[in-house]
């Protein structure tokens, strides 16, 4: 085989396979959970009145 076209061949499997192990890795790796912060319940005056500042 001509030396050009198992260089063009090589470089071609060879991204294929560079692409693939990508795709794999989206599909495994799972994305970032956000997860919600719990809200305490305001225990005192003034973080009753601060609770419903911030919330309106």
């Amino acid at each position: 085989m001509d030396d050009f076209k198992l260089k063009v061949i090589l470089s071609i499997l060879g991204g294929i396979v560079f692409s693939f192990i990508f795709i794999l890795l989206a599909f495994v790796l799972p994305p970032d959970k956000k997860e919600t912060p719990l809200i305490k319940k305001p225990k005192g005056k003034l973080e009753q009145i601060s609770h419903a500042i911030r919330n309106n």
